[in-house]
């Protein structure tokens, strides 16, 4: 395929195609039980310019400065389905922890994607990043959280939005975890996007960190990452978790330190930065 004209629909097929080959499809995580299962929707958080729902979880007897865990769903999914397929919820209930589930409207986005594309979205104190600071800051002035242990984690287009919420306000995020997204600044546009997640659209690291750089007046310390991605991923490239790699390796200045791996057993495998490496 021509990398420069994306087909829209032949990456819709293929990637439903091997939904269907392997027994799973989008709707097992997307349509959200009646009544978003254990999650309550809050209202008047802000402004909400980016028009976004709010959705938590609190913990019974939740105690004063717990975490909060922000998690954004991939496109076609919302927040109840979302929390169904991954068990957050029950983490959280486990773990003592406050969770926060961010969901996108069909009127903003007609596949629910979030909008990690559109640079009135994806800049600090616009759109939806500023609805999901807004959503951040409302949880841990209501419900008493450690301002310091805020993380924040998603899948594809959430994983996008999680690139965008890390270099818009790196300030506010201890450290994120990106499932099969995108590095922030990977696209202006939805053609751009397109061609981002099938091709990973290769750029030089200073450039990776420059467009971090320039997300907010942010100059460090900057949040630990995880980055996650399925080697067969047809949808989201692996080639995009290299540039995500690329990006956050030179913020924290380890791009000119080797890099090193490790297996997991079959079919996994671990990449740890020079940093995780030293201290192994």
């Amino acid at each position: 395929m021509n990398p420069s004209r994306i087909d829209i629909a032949d990456l819709v097929r293929r990637s439903q195609a091997m939904a269907q080959g392997t027994g799973f499809t989008t709707g097992s995580l997307g349509g959200a039980p009646p009544g978003d299962g254990a999650l309550t929707e809050v209202s008047g958080f802000g402004s909400n310019p980016g028009q976004l729902r709010m959705l938590e979880f609190i913990p019974e007897r939740l105690s004063t400065g717990a975490p909060l865990v922000v998690a954004l769903h991939g496109c076609t999914q919302g927040a109840g389905g979302y929390d169904h397929g991954t068990g957050w919820s029950s983490l959280a209930a486990r773990r003592g922890f406050a969770l926060l589930l961010p969901e996108q409207r069909t009127a903003n986005n007609a596949n629910r994607c979030f909008n990690w594309f559109e640079p009135g979205d994806t800049r600090r104190d616009r759109g939806e990043a500023a609805s999901i600071r807004q959503m951040v800051a409302h949880m841990i002035t209501r419900h008493r959280l450690d301002p310091q242990r805020v993380f924040v984690t998603g899948l594809s287009a959430g994983g996008a939005m999680t690139s965008v919420m890390l270099a818009t306000y790196p300030e506010v995020f201890a450290a994120g975890a990106i499932l099969a997204g995108l590095p922030h600044g990977a696209a202006q546009s939805m053609p751009e996007a397109f061609e981002a997640m099938a091709t990973g659209r290769p750029r030089p690291a200073a450039e990776r960190a420059a467009a971090v750089r320039e997300a907010s007046p942010h100059r460090g310390p900057w949040p630990r990452i995880a980055i996650w991605q399925g080697d067969a991923d047809i949808t989201v490239r692996p080639a995009n978790a290299a540039e995500i790699l690329k990006q956050w390796r030179t913020l924290h200045g380890l791009d000119s330190l080797p890099e090193a791996g490790a297996p997991l057993g079959r079919a996994h495998r671990v990449e740890l930065g020079a940093a995780q490496t030293a201290a192994r």
